[in-house]
């Protein structure tokens, strides 16, 4: 069959083309995909986890019970799942196991650009590279007879543009034979990583490098193209694409398994060239491996950037510093000229945007959170004043309420988050006596990432019903006395209910309850309009941030269509010159 499929799309296609019997992980873009996609397989047991350190575990025990199996997160995910990852790379495995990681150059929704092959050499374990849907449905095949063939888990490498970008590849939805399932993995000496086991399975690793490292110099996924040019492109990812339209006529060395780097193949391919370079996002990590092994002759960074998204422009413009192509005057990537801007913003209706603006009048110290409600941040709430990484707010909070008493400090953390890794560190502030307020922010579904369910949503990935995890019962098990819920939408219960925990020497919990007005279904109620004679241009609907709230001839105004009917700006209008209902006009 052929069909335009997406990166992520065809990586789902191909782990079940290879037979895959189980998934785990948890959304982040540029990954969310992946599951979503995977879950349309009946014969693949796919579920979303709390965080990804426990998708990758379960991963992993379904490969120690004979099943092939493969966990998705975004590039920081990896972060969280290190641990399992690094010692995974010594216990090995018993059926196929992946570790699918896309990462996000140029940050479109992340926090950082680490780069996951620095992980990938860190942890001693191979990683694939594919430069498009094609290359990504078969490297991902071929990555669970990787896995098994070698005792180790594999890498499976995506960046937003492999992921998000559709292609037409023809395929077949037909399963490999030859790999039938295996028996439940006893082996205590190989799987229980006490240090007398684990110094022996070191040494396993390191024979193990010695072969991968014999396989990258021989495997097809490495492979040099012969060019009419006296110059060299070494390459890998989406960076391959771009370079091969601007320039077909140099000789590649498209690396598609980069670690272990294959350096005899690079010697090969460099030693009769008279000039090479290198073309790789962010981390100079082909650049680096190429110079550690003496091969001199290579430059890379020099000429492209470390930091951001390529682009044909991004790398005709190295290639164009290297003297590799003369200067052009054609832009393939332009954004048209005199654009309004668009920057994100809290959708209508959306529940957190009450707290916020709560919390801006109360001019308190707000430590923020990875989710939509990261937004908050922007004018004119301007309520959050740090976001660094999942969970990190309640232990930001602590922190500086610990440290500094002279100031109020409040926690924001969404649902999703909490149950991430936000549980443990108000475990601390509990333990600890600290004194001091977190908001969970329960829209019950993890909504910036596409509205995937979590564990307090009551349903699964496939829409069948799930239990649900009671956030006051959990928080109040910890031993917390203060804890209070509200509905955000009565604006000034919430407030009254904020402003007496930021006063009171305590720890304590507010859960502020409210589905997401697009997920898992879209609320729009009754909009509202402004009557005309009897707003005094005070601007203080304006300053919510609502983007269904227009301002012209020094009057308000409200677009209808984008309206929800939650009656935030009803509440915060002086002169009640908001009401429910269509205007007249």
């Amino acid at each position: 069959m052929r069909k335009i499929i997406s990166g992520n799309e065809a990586i789902a296609i191909g782990a079940y083309r290879a037979n895959a019997s189980f998934a785990s992980g948890y959304p982040g873009t540029p990954s969310s995909e992946i599951l979503e996609y995977t879950k349309t397989f009946e014969d693949i047991k796919v579920q979303w986890a709390s965080n990804e350190k426990s998708a990758f575990e379960q991963a992993l025990g379904a490969s120690l019970a004979g099943r092939r199996s493969f966990v998705t997160m975004k590039h920081v995910g990896l972060n969280v799942a290190a641990d399992s990852l690094m010692s995974s790379s010594y216990t090995g495995v018993n059926a196929g196991f992946v570790v699918v990681v896309a990462d996000d150059p140029g940050m479109h929704s992340s926090q950082n650009e680490q780069d996951t092959r620095l992980f990938a050499k860190f942890a001693q374990v191979p990683i694939l590279e594919p430069s498009d849907a094609k290359e990504a449905m078969g490297f991902m095949q071929y990555a669970f007879s990787l896995s098994e063939e070698y005792d180790t888990p594999v890498i499976l490498r995506s960046t937003t543009r492999v992921s998000h970008t559709q292609e037409l590849v023809y395929f077949d939805m037909h399963k490999l034979g030859g790999t039938e399932d295996k028996l439940l993995a006893k082996n205590i000496s190989k799987y229980v990583l006490v240090p007398k086991n684990a110094l022996l399975r070191h040494k396993k690793l390191l024979e193990r490098n010695t072969k991968l490292q014999k396989l990258t110099n021989e495997t097809p996924l490495n492979r040099i193209e012969q060019g009419s040019l006296n110059v060299g492109i070494i390459t890998s990812g989406v960076s391959y694409l771009y370079a091969k339209e601007l320039l077909p006529e140099a000789n590649f060395l498209k690396i598609g398994l980069s670690w272990p780097f294959p350096i005899d193949l690079a010697k090969e391919f460099t030693k009769n060239l008279e000039k090479v370079i290198v073309i790789e996002e962010l981390e100079p990590y082909i650049e680096e491996q190429l110079k550690i092994a003496g091969i001199n002759n290579v430059e890379g960074k020099k000429f492209f950037p470390q930091d951001g998204e390529f682009n044909l422009d991004i790398v005709e413009e190295g290639l164009v510093k290297a003297s590799f192509l003369e200067k052009s005057h054609k832009k393939y990537f332009e954004v048209p000229k005199n654009l309004p801007e668009r920057p994100p913003v809290l959708c209508p209706g959306c529940p957190h945007r009450p707290i916020f603006d709560i919390l801006h009048s109360l001019k308190v110290y707000v430590t923020g959170d990875i989710g939509c409600y990261t937004l908050g941040a922007a004018p004119p709430l301007s309520s959050i004043h740090t976001t660094v990484c999942m969970g990190a707010s309640i232990s930001m909070g602590y922190g500086i309420a610990k440290a500094s008493q002279n100031h109020k400090v409040v926690s924001v953390i969404g649902d999703s988050t909490f149950l991430h890794t936000g549980i443990q560190p108000l475990i601390d502030a509990y333990v600890n006596n600290v004194a001091y307020t977190v908001i969970i922010l329960d829209n019950s579904i993890t909504a910036m990432t596409g509205g995937q369910p979590d564990a307090v949503s009551g349903f699964n990935i496939k829409n069948e019903p799930a239990p649900k995890v009671d956030l006051e019962n959990l928080v109040r098990s910890i031993g917390i006395k203060r804890v209070f819920k509200v509905d955000q939408y009565n604006y000034k219960k919430t407030k009254e209910i904020i402003e007496q925990e930021i006063n009171t020497k305590e720890l304590s919990v507010i859960i502020a309850t409210r589905p997401c007005v697009l997920a898992p279904i879209k609320i729009k109620e009754t909009p509202y309009f402004v009557i005309a004679d009897k707003c005094i241009d005070c601007k203080r609907c304006l300053r919510i941030g609502c983007p269904a709230i227009g301002y012209k001839e020094s009057k308000a105004y409200i677009i209808e269509d984008l309206c929800t009917g939650c009656a935030l700006c009803a509440e915060v209008c002086p002169t009640l010159a908001i009401v429910k209902g269509e205007s007249n006009e």
